[in-house]
């Protein structure tokens, strides 16, 4: 019988009643719903680089995070192809993002998914980042994605999670919707 209710609450690897009582402790104290990210990241010759996660701060909450996430350009770029490149992780990041979005919607449907993947591209004009044409935008003018989704769940509710992904994804939004940037530079 545990197994069946381990099951119940474990779909897609999603433990939805922590889903639940998140939801909940959120709705009964909304200062329980901040989210604080750091990274820092440190250049390492070249186009290289590497980020550092540091702690996340949630509701008040600190919570250790530890990872390194390396950046390189391919030898086109002048790199030396160690690593995704900046534009690669962008895409990831938004990708992955947005697949948590999907996987939680169906999970709280009860729909088992088979299959979940997220293509994305878009295309940059090098006369813009290389400062050669001010008239040209050094980022995209549009990025295209494309989500495959396969499981036990009927296309109208698919369609319902889909709609719920693009009203709530962070970084979706934070990629189709101008957001304040604060610069601050400090010479040493």
């Amino acid at each position: 019988m545990q197994n069946q209710t381990q099951k119940q609450i474990h779909k897609n690897a999603i433990d939805t009643e922590a889903l639940f009582g998140l939801i909940n402790e959120v709705k009964k104290d909304h200062t329980k719903g901040k989210l604080k990210f750091h990274v820092n990241t440190a250049w390492k010759g070249g186009t290289k680089s590497e980020a550092s996660t540091r702690p996340i701060i949630l509701g008040g909450e600190k919570i250790h995070r530890s990872f390194t996430i390396l950046a390189d350009e391919p030898p086109q770029l002048l790199g030396e192809d160690s690593a995704p490149n900046p534009q690669e992780l962008l895409f990831s990041a938004l990708n992955a993002c947005m697949l948590v979005g999907y996987v939680v919607g169906a999970s709280v449907k009860g729909i088992t998914l088979e299959k979940l993947e997220i293509e994305t591209e878009g295309e940059l004009d090098l006369r813009g980042f290389l400062g050669i044409d001010e008239n040209v935008k050094p980022g995209y003018d549009t990025i295209k994605y494309r989500v495959r989704i396969k499981g036990d769940g009927t296309p109208e509710q698919f369609q319902e999670i889909h709609e719920t992904v693009m009203r709530t994804s962070p970084n979706r939004f934070n990629m189709s919707n101008p957001i304040k940037l604060e610069p601050e530079l400090l010479v040493e």
